[in-house]
């Protein structure tokens, strides 16, 4: 979006230089983290204060679908309140929640509904600025997917680690707090409070509230037979961060070095920041131009996982079929270098904010594509089709792998 394409100087930041031109793809400067600039030690990784990464982080979806029942009202055993259940009938909202990627909850006052999502990560790159602008952005995802535009709050949610030295908390955490705050001021909302603990591992997230007529949001299960897939951010980005932590770890790095060079996995490092870092909210906005049918974010549990709990929670007896799989320069062959590690081609690798899945008008899909790359000057793509079938998705057995970008361009980052 335009009111990205800004210079951020060393001192408002403190963590990385950018200055980019009128097209935001356009990379001229960019300096990493440098600890011994804020007196830390040259081995102090973000990353190192959480142990766990990628579906290990996550609560596997099966057991999760599992635990999410305890919170579903009970109607048919009387338990839901007889008075609550009477006034939401009058009320002609849809009322949204457990499983969904934000809960829409009609108000009191007549037309308006609350939507409402949270989310927490861990650390997944090294750049503390960049962290908050990530893990605010993946925040707001869950609203974009339904389709709201403007955010009017937010909270953070910070767990400071208990192992960081109070040379290192100082430093570090105010470069995360002010990520995360630059990112909601980009989204034209604000930080109006939140909490911080201290835990065993850092921990990021935060709470994004919107009040919204019934027009503001789109339903996530009205895809038909003929509809087809939309994905608005490459796949790849867990590889990407692992691939640069590799850099240091001599027999991981030994086993992808023939695939990519230093400068390939630096350049992916940051594709991946880049991509994990950008809003959703012109996709969430387009959706409304090109009458789309439902969507969900990419996340934790990777493409196939969100296309199923998408396709699961459709009113039509409807499945998706996925072909193709855009993903970050380099990084699917380095996914095939370490086995199954990753399961990128399988479409369970894990992403962190990620972009928006989306069911689409055949004959708008391509419109929406090309008018997004328009407005943001990034691609979207068509990945799949909706067909008839049993509200489940599927990657096909050998689906085209699309490298993003296509093509190498000297100065610029895609």
């Amino acid at each position: 979006m335009a009111e990205y394409a800004t210079t951020v100087t060393q001192d408002t930041i403190g963590a990385v230089q950018l200055e980019i031109g009128n097209n935001q793809n356009e990379l001229y400067f960019r300096k990493p983290f440098d600890p011994a600039s804020y007196d830390l030690e040259l081995t102090f990784r973000l990353t190192k204060f959480a142990d766990l990464k990628g579906r290990g982080c996550k609560v596997p979806q099966e057991i999760l679908s599992k635990l999410l029942l305890t919170l579903q009202h009970n109607e048919e055993n009387g338990q839901q309140e007889e008075e609550h259940t009477n006034f939401m009938q009058l009320l002609p909202q849809p009322r949204l929640g457990i499983g969904m990627d934000s809960s829409v909850t009609p108000l009191r006052h007549n037309g308006l509904s609350l939507v409402q999502t949270t989310d927490c990560i861990y650390p997944i790159v090294d750049e503390p600025y960049m962290m908050g602008k990530i893990a605010c952005a993946n925040v707001l995802s869950d609203l974009y997917a339904l389709g709201v535009t403007e955010c009017d709050n937010m909270l953070m949610i910070l767990g400071v680690s208990i192992k960081m030295t109070e040379k290192e908390r100082d430093a570090v955490i105010p470069l995360i707090m002010k990520g995360f705050k630059d990112c909601a001021t980009e989204a034209g909302t604000y930080v109006t409070g939140g909490h911080t603990v201290v835990n065993p591992w850092c921990t990021l997230g935060g709470v994004a509230t919107s009040i919204c007529q019934i027009n503001e949001y789109i339903e996530c299960n009205n895809a038909v037979v003929g509809d087809v897939i939309v994905l608005t951010k490459p796949l790849g980005t867990q590889v990407a961060v692992n691939a640069h932590q590799w850099l240091e770890q001599p027999e991981r790095w030994n086993r992808i070095k023939l695939i990519v060079s230093e400068e390939d996995v630096n350049k992916a490092y940051n594709r991946a920041m880049d991509s994990m870092a950008r809003l959703n909210r012109t996709a969430a906005r387009l959706m409304h131009k090109y009458n789309a049918h439902g969507a969900t974010d990419v996340t934790g549990f990777g493409l196939l996982g969100h296309a199923q709990a998408l396709a699961k929670n459709q009113k039509k007896e409807v499945s998706f079929v996925i072909h193709n799989l855009p993903i970050i320069a380099k990084m699917a062959g380095v996914a095939k270098a370490c086995g199954n590690m990753f399961q990128l081609l399988q479409g369970s690798s894990p992403e962190t904010s990620g972009g928006l899945l989306i069911c689409l008008p055949r004959e708008q899909a391509a419109a929406y594509c090309k008018d997004i790359e328009k407005q943001e000057g990034y691609q979207a793509w068509i990945i799949g089709i909706v067909e008839k079938g049993n509200r489940s998705a599927r990657i096909i057995d050998k689906p085209r792998v699309i490298e993003v970008p296509a093509k190498e361009k000297d100065g610029s980052l895609w």
